[in-house]
């Protein structure tokens, strides 16, 4: 069967278009809102402005890239939620719209699934896919998940952060520092040439499977004040050991937890997903998990780590050999179920 499938991503604060042949990326366009640096985090309204005036050039983008025609694509997959609702109306409009307009099934995403299974896109560079059962750590500014996933329509989370999320914790330790917005891509480059044991932050006890990182974020910033007390420039001074630290921190959370889950569910495929994924020192970590502990570790490309609609439309393609199409009446959710 040949199916191409439009996928549309409007989330948070990247519009993302992209064309998918079966299982294979045609495309995969994603305008960035710079907006958002001077005020260091995502705005809701300007985001989903921003999304309104990007959502037409970015698809027609994708389609030309694709080098097919509009009237070549067998649906339109959209992201449902969750994320700013603001920001998911316009994907939702507009995938009501054109699916309307061509007579084409329109298909709804779960974002934090669709991360996964990105796992499953081929392009030109050949690359393993995981075997169902499979355990993902979902790691994004919004969420940290440990998802089973026995089929690509049976997913059940079996640990989740009780507050804030691993990515969240990156971007707030990089704003207490004084680092620009986004501030998680930029502490993992300045890691690399910091000592990780230099300061120690203590790590949550949360029972379970579950993850908290409120706490982490409070003990850095109360450390950091008295640190500046008594050195005005011990940031400056110290800003790649800093960095080093805290990243160390986090992921020794992360990994502690999902070691933990492999134990319990005896499943060793083991993969990532989601913006953290591309984080380096989280993926060094799963590379040492594979070889200390027996793991088979499944790493997306980067690409595909961050929002990105060629994972709405992966999601989309496995909707579409079920048959599981959306109504017109369907409306956006912003937060994700428990499920």
């Amino acid at each position: 069967m040949s199916v191409y499938i439009l996928g549309i991503e409007s989330s948070c604060d990247d519009t993302s278009a992209a064309v998918i042949h079966n299982t294979r990326v045609l495309s995969n366009i994603i305008a960035n809102q710079r907006v958002h640096e001077k005020y260091g985090g995502v705005v809701p309204e300007l985001a989903s402005r921003a999304h309104q005036q990007n959502i037409i050039p970015v698809i027609d983008t994708a389609l030309k890239e694709a080098k097919i025609s509009k009237n070549n694509l067998h649906a339109i997959a959209f992201t449902r939620g969750p994320g700013l609702l603001g920001s998911l109306l316009v994907g939702t409009s507009f995938a009501k719209a054109m699916s309307l307009s061509l007579g084409i099934p329109l298909i709804e995403t779960d974002h934090m699934h669709a991360h996964i299974l990105a796992h499953f896109l081929t392009d030109e560079e050949e690359r393993p896919v995981p075997r169902f059962p499979f355990l993902c750590l979902t790691v994004s500014g919004g969420h940290t998940q440990i998802v089973v996933v026995k089929a690509h329509d049976d997913l059940k989370i079996i640990g989740k952060t009780i507050d804030d999320a691993a990515g969240e914790a990156f971007d707030k330790s990089a704003k207490i520092m004084g680092l620009p917005y986004p501030g998680g891509p930029l502490i993992d480059k300045l890691a690399k040439e910091g000592k990780p044991d230099a300061f120690s932050f203590p790590e949550p006890r949360i029972p379970d499977l579950d993850y908290s990182f409120s706490g982490l974020k409070t003990s850095i910033l109360y450390f950091l004040r008295d640190q500046l007390k008594q050195n005005p420039d011990f940031i400056e001074q110290n800003k790649v050991d800093l960095c080093a630290s805290i990243q160390s921190t986090i992921i020794s959370i992360l990994m502690k937890k999902l070691e933990l889950a492999v134990q319990q569910t005896g499943i060793k495929e083991v993969a990532i997903a989601g913006g953290v994924s591309a984080n380096s020192g989280l993926r060094h970590a799963m590379m040492e998990a594979a070889e200390k502990l027996g793991w088979k570790v499944f790493l997306p490309k980067l690409s595909y780590s961050t929002d990105n609609a060629a994972m709405i439309a992966m999601a989309g393609y496995f909707k579409y050999l079920d048959g599981d199409f959306a109504s017109q009446k369907i409306a956006p959710y912003a937060r994700q179920s428990s499920r």
